[in-house]
């Protein structure tokens, strides 16, 4: 095995004990956030990250979190808004730049380190939606569906407001559309 194959190889693991450790993903996985291939899809994410770095010179952290946001959010129907990943695209740039200058030791010191604090850690569920979240979210989803089309309906011939309330005009000029039910 050559230096860049053994390089290669090490922030790889790397990566494996970062994403692997990491409450964000463990979360997705353990919950079923990416369907029934979500550890498939941790394992394939583990895979890409580690490459992205290789095939991208001079990557800041900033452009890794971007990566990994996009990764998380169309595999996991995940957005991570806690802070967590900034600190993860740090420590995945402090680590490759180690492993570029042949610090081996410290990044295996880092491995050791993570993969003791990750041996005793509980496995963390989210809890099952109660009926008015569900409610809500169904709410929520007619929405999008309501402002995703209201792009559609700027082309057609404007009809008159169903009422001509204050409320009704303020959401007009919002570009909102109450939807109602039939009587």
């Amino acid at each position: 095995m050559d230096a860049s194959t053994s390089t290669r190889e090490v922030f790889k693991n790397a990566v494996r004990v970062l994403l692997s450790t990491w409450p964000v993903l463990q979360i997705a996985v353990d919950n079923g956030f990416g369907g029934a291939y979500g550890q498939q899809k941790a394992e394939w994410m583990i895979d890409v990250v580690g490459k992205y770095f290789y095939e991208n010179s001079d990557l800041v952290p900033t452009e890794v979190e971007d990566y990994i946001s996009v990764l998380l959010d169309q595999e996991f129907n995940t957005v991570v808004d806690d802070g967590s990943l900034a600190q993860l695209s740090q420590q995945l740039c402090s680590l490759f730049s180690d492993c570029q200058q042949g610090a081996m030791e410290r990044v295996q010191q880092t491995i050791a380190s993570l993969a003791q604090k990750n041996t005793g850690r509980a496995k963390v569920t989210v809890p099952a939606p109660s009926d008015e979240e569900e409610s809500e979210e169904e709410t929520e989803a007619m929405e999008c569906d309501a402002a995703s089309s209201s792009s559609q309906a700027r082309a057609l011939p404007s009809s008159p407001p169903l009422s001509s309330s204050p409320t009704a005009q303020r959401e007009e000029e919002e570009g909102w559309t109450k939807v109602r039910k039939k009587k």
